[in-house]
């Protein structure tokens, strides 16, 4: 069952350079049936990630670029008029397909923005009075630029709790940029990958994930995590049970990919930044721009056993 994930993980690090931190957390999202959001400055990569993604997992996708005039309708799809037949005809949108590709989202306004909401929550949308469930599985992977970036609009608090975990690429080491440099435009190689697990093996591994194992003592820790976030001043808010949830699930794909079928608390440490790291806030910095000084605060403070 290990073969084939590390075969996804092989393929996606051929193409984007230098980040196996990144692509292993990604995919323990997926595996977790989480949503993905990943922030960085344009041009770091973030494309070709979801789209490697999509290629070795055998997904459908669809890519939605996000900008300041697109409506929900864009989105959602829309009802026209068929002459032959006197009747309305419904036309998807990109957001019927298995993973969905959701651009610079925070380029959108509020209300395209909320479009996503009940997709990512519910699994279905509802558009002129009818719900239409989404094909199975469901993903979204959402990019944006830093909120410092002129002609963005941070996404609201309720919709960041919708993504499991928020990554950042980063800059490239040296090693890495040169070999892009010297290498294959990474656009080229993306339509040579080949898709490495079926929908059949992909749903069998998500349904592994729950079954792994997490002891009285590790929740104990999740806990203490969490309470801690609540308790201390320097936190503006604590995180929700839906926090804790996702912080056990992303554990728990985490020690799958890791080849246990038990979760151990360097598991829930690996995964922590970027579960917590969107949810939370600083009291004295209610922005946002200060959450990883506070998850390194957990890490360093709240003991494990």
């Amino acid at each position: 069952m290990l073969k084939p994930l590390e075969d996804c993980l092989q393929a996606v690090n051929r193409v984007v350079l230098g980040k196996e931190a990144q692509v292993r957390l990604a995919l323990t999202c997926l595996l977790a049936r989480g949503h993905l959001l990943i922030e960085d400055l344009p041009g770091m990569g973030k494309t070709t990630l979801s789209q490697a993604l999509a290629r070795v997992l055998g997904l459908s996708h669809q890519r939605i670029q996000f900008t300041s005039d697109l409506l929900p309708g864009d989105i959602l799809g829309t009802s026209i008029f068929n002459r032959d037949t006197s009747q309305f005809v419904f036309h998807p949108g990109p957001i019927f397909a298995e993973l969905v590709l959701a651009d610079e989202i925070n380029r959108a306004t509020p209300k395209s923005q909320s479009a996503l909401l009940e997709a990512m929550e519910e699994g279905q949308v509802t558009i002129e009075g009818a719900t239409r469930p989404l094909p199975q599985p469901f993903f979204v992977i959402a990019t944006q630029n830093p909120v410092s970036q002129g002609g963005t609009f941070a996404l609201p608090e309720s919709q960041l709790d919708r993504f499991l975990m928020r990554l950042s690429l980063g800059y490239p080491a040296r090693q890495a940029e040169k070999a892009l440099l010297q290498g294959q435009a990474r656009r080229e190689m993306l339509p040579q990958l080949e898709p490495v697990l079926d929908h059949a093996a992909l749903a069998a591994l998500q349904a592994e994930v729950p079954k792994i194992r997490a002891s009285d003592a590790l929740l104990d820790y999740v806990l203490r995590l969490v309470e801690a976030t609540r308790s201390h001043p320097q936190f503006a808010w604590g995180l929700s049970p839906r926090a804790s949830l996702a912080l056990l699930a992303a554990a728990r794909a985490w020690a799958l990919l890791a080849g246990r079928d038990y979760v151990i608390a360097e598991d829930v440490q690996a995964v922590l930044p970027s579960v917590v790291g969107h949810r939370l806030r600083e009291r004295a910095d209610p922005s946002g721009h200060g959450a990883g000084s506070l998850v390194q605060w957990l890490l360093r403070e709240v003991p494990v056993l």
